[in-house]
């Protein structure tokens, strides 16, 4: 999270600050010395945070096409729920809402703000492929996601990144449509008491003037790789919670082998809502 901070600060004040840099020796009038896009961006940036992140999980679910199992009318969905139902008492969380995704390929996902308000969500094949034992491993594996407050963590990232996503289309449409030279140039036009004070600041600014502009086109990846470094982690240790919670990591192991087996991509589960 520290990570995604000063990155969204760069990516907001970085600018303010090149332009103040450029703008350093030019009359006062022409100096830049409100950063208002440094806090605009961080406005927009919250703004879309906060909204990613209230609405996020009905989205998730939405986009996968998940059906909430409200009555149980198979046996398949019946022993779901009894498992579900098994694995909240062992964390001792409420018992999330339940909801299947009609895709044949195995997987599983949960999504939420706080335990209060969990999701647990398993694909088709996931209940034709794995055993009881099986399925209670993977659900005991996502209810320590909820447990372990992960769904609210990756919640958020995801929303940060769709921010930052944002954020760069705006920038890219400011920054490169017509008349955005103002910013590059820095006021050129300036008088010439400041020249040799531009002269001297001319390689730095430009030096930060790439390096921000390349900070934003690459705002995306760079905000996706942070958010991948922060899921790897929370696996390893949502594993751990679920074969604590079934005390039986072999089953847990082997239902993870049937994942991996599996032949067709998870079509509806996009890729990160595991």
């Amino acid at each position: 999270m520290v990570g995604f901070v000063l990155f969204f600060a760069w990516l907001g004040f970085g600018g303010d600050f090149i332009y103040w840099l450029a703008t350093a020796h030019e009359p006062p009038a022409a100096q830049h010395t409100v950063w208002w896009f440094g806090m605009a961006a961080t406005a927009l940036g919250a703004l879309l945070a906060w909204y990613a992140y209230s609405t996020g999980p009905e989205k998730v679910l939405w986009a996968t096409g998940a059906e909430e199992v409200r009555e149980p009318a198979t046996d398949q969905q019946r022993q779901l729920v009894n498992v579900v139902e098994e694995m909240a008492i062992a964390a001792g969380v409420p018992r999330p809402q339940i909801w299947i995704v009609p895709d044949p390929d195995p997987n599983a996902f949960a999504t939420g703000v706080d335990p209060s308000h969990a999701h647990v969500a398993v694909t088709q094949g996931l209940l034709d492929l794995c055993s009881r034992d099986e399925l209670q491993a993977v659900i005991g594996h996502e209810l320590g996601h909820v447990k372990n407050l992960d769904v609210r963590l990756m919640t958020t990232l995801a929303a940060l990144v769709g921010a930052v996503l944002l954020m760069r289309d705006g920038a890219t449409r400011i920054f490169f449509s017509r008349g955005s030279g103002r910013i590059a140039g820095g006021g050129g036009g300036g008088s010439g008491g400041g020249r040799g004070g531009r002269k001297n600041l001319g390689p730095l600014v430009a030096v930060l003037l790439v390096v921000w502009i390349v900070s934003w086109i690459l705002a995306p990846i760079i905000s996706q790789l942070l958010a991948l470094a922060v899921s790897r982690k929370r696996e390893y240790l949502a594993d751990a919670m679920g074969a604590q919670f079934t005390r039986n990591p072999l089953a847990l192991a082997s239902a993870l082998h049937k994942i991996e087996a599996a032949d067709a991509p998870t079509t509806h589960i996009k890729q990160g809502a595991a």
